[in-house]
């Protein structure tokens, strides 16, 4: 997997406007066995820490700085998680990294704002001067993590007449909640992370971005990404948001603006749910469809935004709730842009949305944090009408499971289900603050070589899945340094 370094940088090219982007066919990034480079002016008030399973990283600045820091602080983790995201990705969409930069520089670039290039840019001279050989479209193609092979490639190989290799993934479980459902009156709001343990394992990245422009912003994320992508983040004019997947979902325009950008850009310029709404909207190309699900603390109100590709609704209310397990809810949406069944009483999708609805009217009035963290705990499958967990609980697990989500192209025994988890309510956000915890709250630590003893037909996965131990909940806020 090595390949020629076509862009030689040490630190003082690192610290010069840039280095010229070698052609679309080079490979992916490598860690470079050298000397850590010396500080950069540009890291002046950048840090990190790690806590529980998470690292903690701390940006500020314009556009270009805020990158260098983030490939800077975070250049292993990243070199990392491109090095198995490529492996993935090859393996699943029997597609080469040369075709994920292709579509990076010839689709994905012409369509984001000076903004976030810059921070992009940035992000590959941070890598750089750590030594990490990684260019523009390897990192383009990073945060594109989930709409390239999900959403691009299922569209692509229907325009050539193949049936597609990739279903659009259904992960996650959520709520939000407000008025006289919560213990007192305020927004609560709560998110597990469903995926494959190979990218889930690397979930742990805790961001609090300072932007030279826009609001603050506290979020969860991933090494190398510039957008949370399971979408858990508050932003300091009080918006709150997170989302899940709609499962089955088909539809693609290569004509709009990459969802990590508009994504990105919503939490960190709306100041309210229309904004939200507006921001995502704008150039929509229907991939990483999502059920989204907001708050604007300054008000009270939730919603529940659902955006297809053609399709889209909003749901509001200052005395309610939302919840999010991967199903969708437009009537015309489900019909003309999903294969999903709402009818199949027994798929991970619906069994999730009973569960809600049940813990939803037990607790209501009650609802706070302390809830919302056994919310995304929970283990009970609605189906077999007893604690599992298995792959229709909240907090899911599929390695155990015989059945596996034929709905998302997960086997029997796949290796994915809940990462990680979040929570936090109106008073912690007002403060810019969240509850977080890695791993599986209803399951054990995950040991990658015990499961890949008892399931060889995962073999290809040896090297880049990793244990993922379970890790208790802690309290992160923006500013904190340890």
């Amino acid at each position: 997997m090595t390949r020629p370094l076509l862009c030689v940088v040490g630190l003082a090219l690192a610290l010069s406007a840039g280095c010229s982007q070698p052609p679309a066919d080079q490979g992916a990034a490598q860690p470079a066995a050298s000397s850590p480079a010396s500080p950069d002016a540009r890291l002046a008030g950048s840090y990190r820490f790690e806590r529980d399973g998470w690292i903690f990283v701390h940006l500020e600045g314009p556009p270009a700085t805020l990158g260098f820091q983030h490939g800077y602080l975070l250049a292993s983790e990243t070199a990392d998680l491109l090095r198995v995201f490529r492996q993935l990705a090859e393996h699943q969409t029997k597609r080469d990294w040369a075709f994920y930069r292709r579509a990076s520089e010839q689709m994905l670039w012409p369509k984001i704002e000076p903004e976030y290039r810059q921070e992009l840019d940035g992000i590959v001279a941070g890598l750089n001067a750590k030594g990490v050989s990684a260019d523009r479209w390897d990192v383009v193609a990073l945060n594109a993590i989930e709409e390239l092979p999900d959403y691009y490639v299922p569209w692509l190989e229907k325009q050539q007449g193949k049936t597609p290799t990739q279903k659009a993934p259904g992960n996650c479980s959520a709520f939000v909640a407000t008025g006289s459902y919560t213990k007192d009156r305020q927004i609560v709001i709560g998110h597990n992370a469903w995926t494959n343990y190979i990218i889930g394992a690397r979930w742990q990245i805790v961001f609090d971005l300072k932007p030279e422009k826009g609001h603050r912003i506290l979020m969860d994320g991933l090494p190398g990404v510039i957008v949370s992508d399971d979408d858990f983040g508050i932003n300091a004019n009080g918006l709150m948001v997170t989302e899940t997947t709609i499962t089955g979902f088909e539809g693609f325009d290569p004509n709009g603006v990459p969802e990590f950008v508009r994504a990105r850009k919503a939490l960190q310029y709306a100041g309210s749910i229309d904004d939200y709404v507006r921001i995502m909207l704008d150039g929509n190309n229907g991939a990483y469809a999502n059920d989204w699900l907001l708050g604007d603390n300054k008000t009270g109100e939730i919603a529940r935004f659902e955006l297809g590709l053609r399709e889209h609704s909003v749901e509001r209310t200052r005395d309610g709730y939302f919840v999010g397990a991967n199903f969708p809810v437009g009537e015309k949406l489900i019909k003309t842009e999903t294969t999903f069944d709402p009818k199949k009483k027994d798929s991970s999708p619906n069994a999730r949305r009973v569960r809600w609805e049940q813990l939803m009217a037990q607790y209501k009035g009650k609802i706070d944090v302390e809830l919302g963290k056994q919310f995304e705990a929970d283990k009970y499958d609605v189906i077999e009408g007893r604690d599992g967990p298995t792959e229709r609980s909240l907090c899911g697990v599929i390695d155990t499971s015989p059945r596996g989500v034929p709905e998302w192209n997960w086997s029997p025994y796949y290796p994915g289900g809940t990462v990680q988890s979040k929570v936090t309510d109106g008073t912690m956000a007002r403060g810019m603050q969240m509850w977080a915890a890695m791993g599986h709250q209803c399951a054990p630590d995950f040991k990658a070589e015990a499961y890949l003893q008892q399931h060889p037909e995962f073999g290809w996965a040896r090297g880049l899945l990793r244990d993922m131990p379970t890790g208790p909940w802690s309290l992160f806020g923006t500013g904190m340094t340890r």
